[in-house]
């Protein structure tokens, strides 16, 4: 190790080896030591440990002949390890799981977060999200990953395939996956509308590991959810809205579809609300018992922060639900249109009010070139909101991103 970042690198490593080392996925870390020209770090001994193989190796070797119920449950370990690390908020598991024995039905475990001369190039071409190859990178990007891997799982070859590397990068941005040859007329529509909401090409779209848990597909009544970062995120986001926003969310919560209101409701619980109102104290509460020692010093307690205003209020699942949804993720779903023109009518009973376009800038956010686009979004027999301007309301930064191209 030489460079300043190398060793940086490696520290981020070693701190998160450590505070990840009891999930029961995860590769067991002992120790580390570093001298002047190295660092030791002392885990489980993987080679025996982990004799049955590489996943990717495994599956392709297989061809594709995983039951649903097979490939359902390497599905669960490996969406309780994302769900896992995305709580710590800054943890990218590489692909690099490894069966622990030879045994059908072995367990899976995560032997290393790229401390990279374990990996193979190349190998990693078959899993990059689009959004990597723009060089920006999240937890969304792991949730790809696991389409990827649940789509060989169930047919046996690759999503996005091609001979060379670029090739491979240029399908995964244009192609759509296919799901006409065989066997995919056999499989569930569960399980390919599960695939498809992860391998969305907009990462907003994606459903997080704590969701994908509570889809039909995977869905269990017996096993816990795990708390989803993304809550923080969006309540973060719903107190720094304005009124009208809040109003548009709102309606929107109302027409939200028994599967949503699923994983919404789980989430809500894991915050253990009292007399059916959650507070601040709730959502730290819940950070508290379901985090480890490294999200202690990572950026979640800054989302904490900018959640102040929850201090002195108390949230009622209705609100928590306004507060929780994604227009982002709700529009990849089939009966969008649906939920959408429902909401609307919500909007229209309480929440839609008289605004000037001036107003509506003011509340998107955009400066007067903007002008001339949101008179469009205003009736003009009432002053009110139309049905084009709701759904761009629900969606906000659109327009502020393509100003902000118009400026540079």
């Amino acid at each position: 190790m030489t460079t300043a970042i190398s060793i940086e690198d490696v520290r981020r490593e070693v701190k998160l080896l450590k505070s990840l080392s009891g999930h029961q996925h995860m590769v067991q870390f002992h120790d580390a030591f570093e001298d002047d020209q190295n660092v030791y770090i002392v885990m489980e001994y993987v080679l025996t440990l982990c004799e049955g193989g590489e996943l990717l190796d495994r599956i392709l070797a297989r061809g594709g002949r995983y039951t649903e119920n097979d490939a359902k449950s390497i599905v669960i370990q490996i969406l309780s390890v994302a769900s896992f690390c995305h709580l710590q908020d800054d943890v990218i598991f590489e692909q690099n799981f490894l069966f622990s024995t030879r045994q059908e039905d072995s367990p899976l475990k995560v032997i290393d977060f790229g401390l990279s001369d374990f990996t193979r190039p190349g190998k990693s071409a078959y899993y990059v999200a689009p959004e990597v190859l723009h060089r920006s990178y999240n937890v969304e990007a792991d949730i790809w990953s696991i389409g990827v891997i649940t789509y060989i799982l169930l047919c046996g070859s690759r999503p996005f395939f091609a001979r060379t590397e670029s090739g491979i990068f240029r399908s995964v941005l244009r192609a759509d996956p296919n799901f006409s040859d065989n066997p995919w007329p056999s499989v569930t529509p569960e399980a390919k509308d599960f695939v498809k909401r992860l391998l969305n090409k907009d990462h907003r779209k994606r459903m997080t590991a704590s969701q994908a848990l509570t889809h039909p597909w995977l869905r269990d009544e017996d096993r816990a959810v795990p708390l989803d970062i993304l809550i923080y995120k969006l309540v973060k986001a719903y107190l720094r809205a304005s009124p009208l926003k809040r109003a548009a969310l709102k309606a929107l919560s109302k027409a939200l579809t028994e599967d949503e209101l699923i994983y919404l409701r789980a989430q809500f619980n894991l915050l253990e609300p009292k007399d059916g109102f959650v507070s601040l104290d709730n959502y730290r509460a819940a950070l508290v018992k379901h985090s480890t020692a490294a999200m202690k010093e990572s950026r979640v307690l800054d989302i904490l922060d900018s959640m102040k205003p929850l201090t002195y209020t108390r949230m009622t699942f209705e609100e928590f639900c306004a507060a929780t949804i994604s227009p982002h993720q709700l529009e990849a779903l089939e009966g969008w249109e649906m939920i959408a023109t429902t909401a609307f009518e919500y909007f229209e009973l309480e929440g839609n009010r008289v605004i000037s376009v001036d107003a509506l800038a003011q509340e998107m956010n955009v400066g007067p070139s903007a002008h001339s686009i949101l008179k469009d979004w205003i009736r003009g027999t009432d002053g009110k909101l139309n049905f084009v301007g709701y759904a761009k309301l629900l969606h906000g930064l659109t327009i502020r991103s393509s100003n902000t191209r118009h400026h540079h």
